[in-house]
């Protein structure tokens, strides 16, 4: 069996070289050793080939994978891929010649290659509750669709159109530049190879007009913001026979005047007084589903979170569904009765709180602790009042 040098020696890039630089190095080796420029030249038209097989292999996922962890091995006995002979150099072209450009020194004038139509989009309204349950919605987009009229000729009915006369219907046009032929894409009929000259009236020629589309949208229970749904199919008509394109539906979640969320979790707060958090209560949490009781027992701290389980949003997947957090938020009165602040100094003193003294301003207190015998030794002063 002939010694195969190793695919990555043969193109000149190291092994951790990615798929930019693994084209650029076949490019350049391809032009350097391309028979036109090496006529007669054996030892030139094996290293075209040999560098034909390690850009097959290496630019192949799956076959570069393969090739590092068993190198030519792991292409024998039905591996696949790298083995072609490439014995005719058309064969070359044919598999690579897109990297030169459309043909690059000369490979055969080929139709114009199918392409994917492009992918349209569009959004979907939901609220936080349609999103927990899920919901089936109809949708609307718009797509380009073959013209009726002409059925996707572009021609005038009655008319058909007519051969390009600058690439003679080839749709490719070639140019010569010293040992190098370049065949590019037709400039008079961007690679249709014919040309309307009387133009459909509904269409202007283009042989496609915008239509309106309605469909129905299955949306999973547990969607979140910015996820895409995709419509296979949906999108805009392929070229020259391609596939069409498809429609994503991009979820938009308004937000919650209570609830905010973070994956599977959600969040809210509820104010309460300071003597329901110390004698316990029961309050009113919000949910997607309105208002619950909820147990709020004595003690509770300022920031504390109560957890109820299972009033979260569903996982999309199925696994499961979260939680519901309630945050505890104590609200100070600004203002109060006298028979609130009556108690509260009752409750300050039962605490042996330290508190401001009742209708007593700053300058008050202030003339109080500048007193003349306070005067005399205010350091003392200071330092009884900070222990």
């Amino acid at each position: 069996m002939v010694d195969q040098r190793c695919y990555y020696e043969v193109l000149g890039v190291e092994r951790r070289a990615n798929s930019g630089q693994i084209t650029e190095a076949y490019r350049k080796l391809a032009i350097r050793f391309h028979p036109d420029k090496n006529p007669g030249d054996d030892a030139a038209a094996n290293r075209f080939k040999e560098a034909a097989r390690a850009f097959e292999v290496l630019s192949d996922e799956s076959l570069r994978g393969r090739y590092d962890r068993y190198g030519h091995a792991g292409l024998q006995n039905g591996g696949g891929g790298g083995q072609h002979e490439f014995n005719d150099m058309s064969d070359i072209f044919e598999a690579f010649g897109d990297l030169f450009g459309g043909g690059m020194f000369g490979g055969r004038g080929r139709a114009p290659r199918a392409q994917k139509g492009r992918d349209v989009f569009c959004e979907i309204s939901l609220t936080l509750l349609e999103a927990s349950r899920g919901e089936s919605k109809t949708i609307h987009f718009r797509r380009h669709e073959e013209c009726t009229t002409c059925r996707g000729s572009g021609a005038k009915p009655g008319t058909s159109p007519q051969q390009c006369e600058y690439c003679g219907g080839q749709g490719q046009v070639l140019q010569s530049s010293g040992i190098f032929r370049l065949q590019t894409t037709c400039p008079a009929c961007r690679g249709a190879g014919s040309i309307v000259r009387d133009k459909c009236p509904d269409c202007a020629g283009q042989g496609q007009t915008e239509v309106s589309i309605e469909r129905k949208v299955t949306i999973p229970a547990g969607v979140d913001n910015d996820v895409q749904i995709r419509l296979a199919g949906e999108g805009e008509p392929g070229a020259n026979g391609g596939p069409p394109g498809d429609c994503y539906c991009v979820i938009e979640i308004s937000d919650h005047p209570f609830l905010t969320r973070d994956g599977h979790e959600l969040h809210c707060e509820v104010p309460l007084t300071f003597s329901q958090c110390a004698l316990g209560t029961t309050a009113e949490a919000p949910t997607l589903h309105g208002p619950k009781p909820l147990q709020i027992p004595k003690g509770t701290q300022p920031g504390d979170i109560i957890r109820i389980r299972g009033l979260g949003m569903p996982d999309v997947r199925g696994r499961g569904v979260g939680d519901l957090n309630v945050h505890i938020h104590v609200e100070v009165p600004k203002k109060l009765s006298d028979r609130a602040e009556e108690l509260l100094r009752e409750l300050a003193e039962e605490e042996q709180a330290d508190v401001s003294p009742k209708r007593s301003n700053f300058l008050t207190r202030l003339a109080e602790y500048f007193t003349p015998e306070n005067a005399e030794n205010p350091s003392d002063k200071e330092a009884t009042n900070n222990t």
